[in-house]
């Protein structure tokens, strides 16, 4: 296995040549900042990483049934939207790093994020591997979107977004530095508004984990008397295409998002090789600095039943309950627990 510094020197070449030159260089130096915080970031900074290492880790995670799956799934990889029937939805909502894979990486991944994750929090390795494994039966028996307006009170309770934040959100787009965008960019911008030939105030924007080096631009225009706001982010293929030869290169991400049962966000769209999504106050996630009540059993039963969502647009349930029953006892949490102690080495190993 070679060492994270080398692994990341192969990476960034190989990013630097997807984006064709494009690479945001101050975003690189931010990424690597962020690698050090704690291995919860280091985690969400690193799915190269995690692609290139995590069958060498858990072997025996290779022969289960593939899936069109998230890749890059963590905690704090599900938030809110409103789907095309207006509808305020849960669940995963990026995927960048989407690939044909082994459905379990993305159980392992998900639950190891959650050990990574949870501080001081008393929640125990099995009770993450449990809710998990609870929540996804559950998706593979009966896939249904989760629909906030129909039910789960208690979760969406925990996404309401206060007056300050909405506050913070519109003095921020408000003191935005205007930057002309480049013409592919602007025109991704221009087409997911929800009117053509606005007048558009582009900025660039710094945000994310795993994504940042990518050119990422923010549009502000004032429609019918009020502002809207989009994202343009740059896609390139999944990482885990560099790490695996042979797998599918081709942008993965709209075959997710228009998954059998993922709920369609109308002003979320690919364009070529870019990313264009609604930005608003509402749109908000769950983040492992919110506190001991998003570590609940009852967040992390959703989050498996939704990764169940989106692993059932390409593989039926009961193809993915035999494979689940395959597995020894235990398997999740064990997994998971030597997924995190290599996370942690190379955390350790980048810090020094």
């Amino acid at each position: 296995m070679t060492s994270i510094q080398q692994s990341t020197r192969r990476y960034e070449t190989w990013l630097r040549e997807q984006l064709k030159g494009d690479l945001v260089k101050q975003d690189l130096a931010r990424k690597h900042d962020k690698m050090k915080e704690s291995a919860f970031s280091f985690l969400r900074a690193t799915y190269w990483r995690w692609a290139e290492t995590i069958l060498e880790v858990c072997p025996d995670l290779a022969d289960a049934k593939t899936v069109l799956a998230v890749g890059d799934i963590h905690f704090e990889n599900y938030g809110t939207w409103r789907d095309v029937d207006g509808r305020l939805v849960w669940g995963v909502n990026d995927y960048d790093e989407s690939a044909a894979m082994p459905f379990t990486l993305d159980l392992v991944r998900l639950s190891t994020s959650a050990l990574l994750g949870r501080g001081r929090h008393p929640i125990s390795e099995s009770e993450i591997a449990g809710a998990i494994l609870k929540g996804y039966r559950q998706g593979l028996s009966a896939p249904s979107p989760i629909v906030l307006d129909r039910d789960r009170r208690w979760l969406r309770d925990l996404l309401v977004v206060s007056d300050k934040a909405r506050s913070k959100f519109w003095e921020k787009i408000a003191s935005m530095r205007s930057n002309a965008a480049p013409p592919a960019f602007l025109a991704a911008i221009d087409a997911g508004m929800p009117e053509s030939k606005l007048i558009i105030k582009t900025s660039r924007r710094t945000a994310g984990t795993g994504s940042l080096g990518r050119p990422r631009w923010v549009g502000v225009a004032n429609w019918r008397g009020a502002p809207v706001v989009r994202e343009a982010k740059s896609l390139v293929g999944s990482a885990w295409t560099l790490a695996h030869k042979g797998a599918h290169r081709q942008i993965r991400y709209d075959d997710v998002a228009a998954g059998t049962f993922r709920p369609i966000d109308p002003w979320h769209s690919v364009r070529g090789n870019i990313v264009v999504r609604r930005l608003s106050p509402n749109n908000r996630k769950l983040e492992v600095d919110d506190g001991f009540a998003v570590f609940s059993t009852d967040v992390l039963q959703a989050m498996g039943l939704d990764l169940a969502n989106v692993h059932r647009g390409t593989a039926s349930g009961d193809e993915l309950k035999l494979g689940l029953s395959k597995r020894k006892r235990g398997w999740l949490s064990q997994s998971s627990m030597k997924a995190a102690d290599a996370v942690m080495r190379d955390f350790k190993q980048w810090k020094a």
